[in-house]
């Protein structure tokens, strides 16, 4: 299938890039837009990597100061002996100190980088002007299920002979149909780098057997309930692991937090599975834009989110 026209225009707009040093690792980052825009963060899920963000991040520049991370031990920022949540929630805030105008960000995650994102609004929510949560499912405990699948899939990385054959193995976790295979190769060639032996993924396997902290999405239940910043809720319609069960306990979680005074948006997007903005990305920029429109009214004051 051909690329649309929007798409090559989109990643012919040329982010700048940088780089800032957390904890000892130095954090890779690309941004679009204006530097004195209000400032939007861009977290990517396990093992991706903020080129994952490069259709849809122009779009959003119209209106915001755009910048997209790589967590450590994804892409191109250094890996670390141990990853913790917590850590890379500073790498987020680091990140927005550095390339925006110092503002309080929106903070937008998908998947793992949904927790990231909730970790974030939880610890660190007075410095946050909002958080949107793509596709992360926080579901009731269940101890039969804490060992993910995605993390068991990617502990082993091959090193293949030649940059086609490395991209046929490119695979989304967890598996899904996308008939956008125009973005998916473009996905798939970001994600891979040479090395003396052949291409390798550019991610750290150690992601996920040397991390500190929260261990299944569960989890992630007690910093959800505890957000103190405004937060929004946006999953594929289709998502296998975004079901309703889960967005019926997340709500519960949120019913009673910090972040219930500004109410909380859960939005679907049609037609999409969990990698939404690789199935419908121009409707998660609407999404997006929507969510940040109903935080804004016209003729309303902002609102403000009591921690205490």
């Amino acid at each position: 299938m051909t690329a649309p026209a929007w798409f090559d225009h989109a990643i012919s707009m040329t982010p700048r890039s940088g780089r800032v040093t957390v904890e000892g690792a130095e954090i890779a980052y690309h941004a679009w837009g204006d530097p004195a825009a209000p400032p939007m963060v861009l977290v990517h899920g396990g093992a991706a990597h903020a080129r994952w963000w490069s259709a849809i991040a122009p779009f959003l520049a119209e209106h915001h100061r755009v910048v997209a991370l790589d967590l450590s031990g994804h892409g191109d920022s250094d890996h670390r002996e141990v990853y913790r949540p917590s850590l890379w929630a500073e790498e987020v805030l680091a990140v927005a100190r550095t390339a925006t105008s110092g503002a309080p960000p929106v903070v937008v995650g998908h998947s793992m980088g949904g927790f990231v994102t909730v970790v974030t609004a939880a610890q660190h929510g007075s410095k946050l002007d909002g958080a949107i949560v793509l596709d992360a499912p926080i579901h009731r405990p269940d101890p039969e299920s804490r060992e993910g699948r995605g993390g068991r899939m990617f502990r082993a990385p091959k090193t293949y002979p030649d940059l086609d054959t490395a991209m046929e193995h490119f695979h989304l976790v967890p598996p899904q149909p996308c008939e956008n295979d125009w973005l998916v190769r473009y996905i798939a060639r970001h994600s891979l780098r040479e090395t003396d032996e052949g291409w390798r993924w550019s991610f750290d396997p150690r992601i996920f057997t040397n991390r500190e902290g929260p261990a299944s999405p569960s989890d992630y239940a007690d910093a959800l309930a505890s957000a103190a910043c405004r937060i929004a809720i946006v999953n594929g319609a289709r998502s296998h692991i975004v079901d309703e069960e889960v967005r019926s306990y997340m709500a519960e979680l949120l019913a009673d937090s910090p972040a219930a005074a500004a109410g909380v948006p859960f939005v679907e997007v049609p037609e999409a599975y969990h990698h939404l903005f690789l199935d419908q990305p121009l409707a998660v920029v609407t999404a997006i834009r929507a969510v940040l429109a109903s935080w804004r009214p016209v003729g309303a004051a902002p609102a403000e989110v009591n921690a205490g």
